[in-house]
């Protein structure tokens, strides 16, 4: 999961120019723009009180602030403890990694990004997560198709909205909503700037100085900045061109991640 960090307010150039860098990598990382644009979108579904499941250092907490009266994140205490957004921030709530601790029908709203693939027991998280929601709460969620192996050793499972459909059914969830993030082009080109990024000019450490990578480990090779400009061209001319071509030649049987909106029936609690 990539972190998003809101532009500090400190003024001057240098916070200018980071904010420009920020900018620039954020529409470059296809699947990252996806996913920010879509809870953008599905926001106003929010309220009340809201829990981000797997919150690392809580990154989109200000996309949602304006719709709820209370933002709680909660993380798995031993995983959270490894990866760089522990260097960045803190949870709310830590937990075991099994219950979630709080009462049943403790919120309006529950949100998960990108962390059901993390949990070795995903239908055990989503009946969690369903049990804290209240009637008529709201789940919103999203979950890898076609994603590189990251947060390793603890990547298990990619998902398909049949499978989401049928394990949020199970845990007496109903499905409102569902966008596929990206098509085709937008994996082709992701996977290859992944590739470009990673491994060509070793981008890790950069990234995580932006605020970027908060669930990996810290990076440990430093970067190639010899290949930083043949790279970073490469990968914003792909971006550029995957945009293009997912509209003019939509694949719908192909896709980066999917949102799902779920809603909790009353008499399910």
């Amino acid at each position: 999961m990539t972190p998003f960090v809101q532009p500090g307010k400190a003024g001057g150039p240098q916070a200018g120019m980071r904010r420009l860098v920020r900018t620039a990598s954020d529409w470059v990382d296809l699947q990252w723009s996806f996913i920010v644009a879509d809870l953008k979108a599905v926001a106003p579904l929010a309220r009340g009180r809201m829990l981000d499941v797997g919150c690392g250092d809580k990154p989109y907490e200000a996309i949602f602030r304006p719709y709820v009266t209370e933002y709680i994140g909660v993380e798995h205490e031993a995983t959270f403890a490894e990866t760089n957004a522990s260097k960045q921030g803190k949870p709310d709530v830590v937990y075991d990694g099994r219950t979630l601790p709080f009462p049943d029908d403790s919120f309006d709203t529950v949100m998960s990004v990108q962390v059901l693939e993390h949990t070795p027991d995903p239908q055990r998280l989503i009946d969690e997560m369903a049990r804290v929601m209240r009637p008529d709460g709201t789940l919103i969620l999203t979950a890898p198709f076609s994603f590189r192996l990251h947060e390793e050793p603890h990547d298990y499972f990619r998902y398909s909205p049949h499978g989401l459909r049928a394990m949020l059914a199970r845990s007496g969830l109903e499905m409102t909503d569902l966008r596929a993030q990206g098509s085709l082009f937008s994996v082709l080109a992701h996977k290859i700037n992944t590739f470009l990024a990673f491994r060509v000019g070793r981008l890790e450490g950069l990234s995580q100085a932006m605020g970027k990578l908060g669930h990996e480990q810290q990076a440990a090779k430093a970067p190639r900045y010899w290949a930083v400009p043949p790279v970073l061209g490469t990968m914003v001319t792909l971006s550029a061109v995957a945009r293009v071509l997912d509209r003019v030649l939509p694949e719908p049987s192909e896709a980066l991640s999917f949102l799902v909106v779920a809603r909790k029936a009353r008499g399910n609690g």
